[in-house]
C-alpha cells in the first residue's frame, strides 16, 4: 500500500469545526459555509493549519448532518457546491487544509438508495442495506437478533407491516449500509475521489469502527441489563477484524498515492495495538485515529443521578491514557490529540472550571500542545467557552440522541432537575453552542435568533472580539502556544523525542518533559486549589505561563489553582 512521503498533518494543528454554530453569513440562525469563509482569517490568525468541518452534505437533518441524503449535494442550509469550491480556493490561499467529515456506516433513510431499496425488492439497492426477516416466536414477531444501538433499545426497525427488519447503529432515521457488498463499497470510492478532485485535502472518516458487523446476527450472550430484550455489544459491529479490508482497499482505490489525509472515529472499544494496525505510517490505511480513551477521565459519561460536585478529573487515568496510546503507536503511528469534539461537552466543564476559567483554559491548552501526536481544538476552546449551564430540556431536547435519553431517565424515574443538571454538563449539544463572535445582540453570529442554543460566553467577555483586544486573554494564550509549538525546533523536539513523565504518581499533576538542544518541561496542577510538586529542575527558561511569578523554595514548586507552566529546564 502506498503510503504519503510528506506527511503534512505532523506539522500543523488541527481546528474542529461545527459549521451549523460557528458563523451565519445569510442571517438565517443558521450557520453556513459563507459565514466560515468570512472568518478564515480569523482561523488563520489563531494559528490554524487544518479544518475539520462537521457533515455539510444534503440532510434531513435528524442527526445534525450525519444522516447524509446525497453525497453529491452540499446541505442548503450551509450553502452550495460553488461555496464549498470557494471555501477550498481561499482556504488555501492562507495555508489551511480542509476535512470534510464523510459518513460511511450509514445513510438517511431519505438517501435514494434506501427509498429504492424499500420499494424494489430485486434493486441493486436493496443489497447496500442491512435487511433481514424477523423472528416468530409463539406466532410473534421480533426482531432479527437481541443486538441494541447506541440510539434506541434495538438496532432493527421494522419495515412497515412486513416481517422484515433494517439494521440500524445510531438512529432509526440512518440504516447502516453493507460493506460486506463491492458495490456498495465502489460507490464510496467514487465520492471521495470526487471531493478529493475539487480540492479537499482529506477526510474525516465517522463512525468507521462499525462498518464491519458480525454477519450471522446471532443474539448477544451478554446480560440484558435493561430488561427491554436487548443489549448493546460493540464485538458484533465494532473494530471487527474485518474492518482492516474494508480500509485497505479504500485508501487503494480512493486516494490512489495521493497526498490526502484519512482520519478514523474509533470511539472508545478499540485498543492502542489495534490503533497501530490501523494507522501505521508505512502500511496502515488510515493516517489518525481518534479515539474517546481522553475525553472521559473524570466520571461524567453516564453519572446521571450524580451531584455535580461528584465529577472529579482523574488525573492518573488521564495520564495512564496518553501513556497507553503513546507507547503503543509513537514509534510506528502519527496520533491526534484533542479533549473534546462536537460530540462531548466542553473541555472547560470537563476538566475545567468555571471559578478559575480563564486559568484553566490556558492551562488544558497548553497540557495538551506539547503532548506527542497532531493537535485539534474544538471551536470556541480557544475563547474558554463553557456548558450550556442555564440550559432547559428544551434545548437539550433538540439533539436526536439526548431526546430519547431524556425519555429514558424520566421513564427510570429521574425528575427533571436531576437530568437537567446531568445534561448541563454532559450532553452534546454544549459543544454545539453558539459560537461567541463579540458583545452585541445573538453573540455577532447572526442578526437574528439562531436556531441552536446560545450561552452567555459572549456577555462574560469570552468572546472573539474582546479576547482579541487583551494581551492575557485565552484566545491570545492559545496563539502564542500555538505559535510555539508550530515552530519547526518545537514541534520536531515533541513529535521526535522521546516523552518523559515526570513524578507519575502525583494525583493532582500533569508533568512532562522532551530531551533535545533544549528540554522543554510542561507542568501543570489540574485541580482549583493549590497544590504542591517537588520540582528537581534549573530553569533556564519560561516559554509560557498562566499567572505571574513562580512560587519555588527548596526544590518544591506551590502550583496555584490550574497553573502551568511551560519551561525550559537543565
Amino acid at each position: 500500500m502506498e503510503k504519503h512521503t510528506n506527511p503534512w498533518w505532523r506539522e500543523e494543528v488541527g481546528y474542529i469545526l461545527y459549521p451549523e454554530s460557528f458563523k451565519d453569513g445569510n442571517n438565517d440562525g443558521i450557520g453556513d459555509l459563507p459565514g466560515l469563509i468570512s472568518k478564515l482569517d480569523y482561523l488563520k490568525n489563531l494559528g490554524v493549519g487544518m479544518v475539520w468541518i462537521c457533515p455539510i452534505f444534503s440532510s434531513p437533518m435528524e442527526d445534525n448532518g450525519y444522516d447524509v441524503s446525497d453525497y453529491y449535494a452540499i446541505n442548503p442550509r450551509f450553502g452550495t457546491m460553488e461555496d464549498l469550491k470557494t471555501l477550498l480556493e481561499e482556504a488555501h490561499k492562507r495555508g489551511i487544509k480542509i476535512i470534510l467529515d464523510f459518513v460511511l456506516n450509514h445513510t438517511s433513510k431519505e438517501h435514494p438508495w434506501f427509498q429504492k431499496a424499500l420499494k424494489e425488492k430485486d434493486s441493486e439497492e436493496r443489497k447496500y442495506y442491512l435487511i433481514r426477516k424477523g423472528k416468530w416466536i409463539d406466532g410473534k414477531l421480533y426482531p432479527p437478533s437481541n443486538w441494541g444501538s447506541f440510539f434506541t433499545p434495538s438496532c432493527w426497525e421494522r419495515i412497515g407491516d412486513s416481517d422484515e427488519y433494517y439494521f440500524h447503529s445510531f438512529g432509526t432515521s440512518m440504516p447502516d449500509v453493507d460493506w460486506t457488498n463491492p458495490n456498495l463499497r465502489k460507490k464510496y470510492v467514487e465520492i471521495a475521489d470526487f471531493y478529493i478532485s475539487l480540492g479537499v485535502d482529506g477526510f474525516r472518516l465517522d463512525a468507521v469502527a462499525h462498518l464491519a458487523k458480525d454477519m450471522s446476527f446471532e443474539d448477544s450472550s451478554l446480560p440484558d441489563e435493561d430488561g427491554d430484550g436487548f443489549v448493546l455489544d460493540p464485538s458484533k459491529f465494532s473494530n471487527r477484524p474485518e474492518l482492516l479490508s474494508y480500509l485497505k482497499e479504500f485508501r487503494e482505490e480512493a486516494i490512489r498515492g495521493r497526498n490526502v489525509c484519512l482520519i478514523g472515529e474509533v470511539g472508545g472499544s478499540i485498543q492502542p495495538s489495534e490503533g497501530v494496525t490501523f494507522a501505521n505510517r508505512h502500511h496502515g490505511p488510515l493516517d489518525l485515529l481518534f479515539n474517546f480513551d481522553t475525553v472521559w477521565n473524570n466520571g461524567n459519561f453516564g453519572s446521571i443521578g450524580k451531584k455535580d460536585e461528584e465529577i472529579v478529573t482523574n488525573v492518573m487515568q488521564l495520564k495512564h491514557n496518553f501513556t497507553r496510546w503513546y507507547d503503543a503507536c509513537h514509534k510506528e503511528c502519527d496520533m491526534p490529540l484533542y479533549w473534546c469534539n462536537h460530540d462531548h461537552p466542553r473541555v472547560l466543564g470537563q476538566y475545567g472550571s468555571r471559578e478559575y476559567r480563564k486559568e484553566s483554559a490556558k492551562a488544558l491548552c497548553l497540557t495538551l500542545l506539547f503532548l506527542y501526536g497532531t493537535p485539534f481544538f474544538y471551536q470556541g476552546e480557544e475563547l474558554a467557552m463553557d456548558n450550556l449551564v442555564e440550559g432547559s430540556i428544551a434545548d437539550f431536547a433538540q439533539d436526536v440522541g439526548t431526546k430519547d435519553s431524556i425519555l429514558a431517565y424520566r421513564k427510570a424515574g429521574y425528575t427533571d432537575e436531576e437530568i437537567l443538571s446531568f445534561l448541563r454538563r454532559s450532553a452534546r449539544i454544549n459543544a454545539r453552542s453558539i459560537f461567541s463572535w463579540e458583545n452585541a445582540p445573538y453573540g455577532g453570529f447572526s442578526s437574528v435568533a439562531p436556531i441552536l442554543p446560545q450561552g452567555k460566553d459572549y456577555l462574560e467577555g469570552y468572546d472573539a472580539h474582546t479576547e482579541e483586544l487583551d494581551p492575557y486573554s485565552v484566545l491570545n494564550f492559545y496563539k502564542m502556544a500555538i505559535q510555539i509549538r508550530k515552530q519547526k525546533y518545537y514541534n520536531d523536539l515533541v513529535l521526535d523525542s522521546q516523552l518523559e513523565w515526570v513524578d507519575w504518581n502525583h494525583q493532582d499533576v500533569i508533568a512532562y518533559l522532551h530531551r533535545g538542544y533544549q528540554t522543554i518541561m510542561v507542568v501543570t496542577n489540574m485541580r482549583p486549589y493549590q497544590v504542591y510538586f517537588t520540582f528537581n529542575f534549573q530553569i533556564a527558561d519560561i516559554l509560557l505561563h498562566n499567572y505571574d511569578g513562580v512560587l519555588l523554595n527548596n526544590h518544591v514548586l506551590t502550583l496555584r489553582p490550574f497553573e502551568s507552566f511551560l519551561f525550559v529546564v537543565k
